[in-house]
């Protein structure tokens, strides 16, 4: 208050520590299980991925969409402590133009975790892309002080804890 008073910038303190939601409901798998050599060999960053039971994507965490590719295959979330991650629906799905894909966010949207963010028709990737299963992957790994990955089979989309990562200060 006394800040506001004479004129001085409030900081926000950002959380340094943060728990990631899933995304989806459905198997997790680690990343090496991907058929897909950019997210296998952890060439965007470490994470999981979710074999997908249905077709809807939730935000994991509270933050900001930061991209969103306009075929609505893959989106990109800054959380509040800085965390950036990428959720990629199926594989080589970005050939399929947006078909089967519709979003519910746009880029500079603040969500909280559980908001509903892409939902997709599961038959028609099945039928048109390489495959379903979907990468959750921190891409900016380097501001990642710890990463803990739980351990679980199956996942429920906005109540299973995924991921507890600690931010570099």
């Amino acid at each position: 208050m006394f800040k506001k008073l004479f004129g001085m910038k409030e900081t926000t303190e950002t959380p340094a520590e943060e728990t990631f939601l899933a995304p989806l409901s459905g198997r997790v798998t680690e990343l090496s299980e991907v058929p897909d050599p950019t997210f296998s060999q952890k060439m965007m960053g470490d994470g999981l991925a979710i074999v997908p039971s249905e077709g809807e994507v939730v935000s994991p965490v509270d933050g900001e969409i930061v991209q969103f590719f306009h075929t609505k295959h893959a989106i990109g979330i800054r959380s509040l402590s800085g965390a950036e991650i990428l959720i990629h629906v199926g594989l080589e799905t970005v050939s399929m133009n947006g078909e089967g894909f519709e979003g519910h966010v746009k880029e500079g949207d603040k969500v909280k975790a559980g908001d509903k963010l892409i939902t997709f028709n599961i038959d028609l990737i099945k039928e048109k892309a390489a495959d379903i299963i979907t990468p959750i992957v921190i891409t900016n790994g380097e501001n990642v002080e710890s990463l803990n990955k739980k351990s679980m089979a199956e996942a429920v989309k906005g109540q299973t804890e995924l991921f507890h990562l600690t931010m570099k200060n």
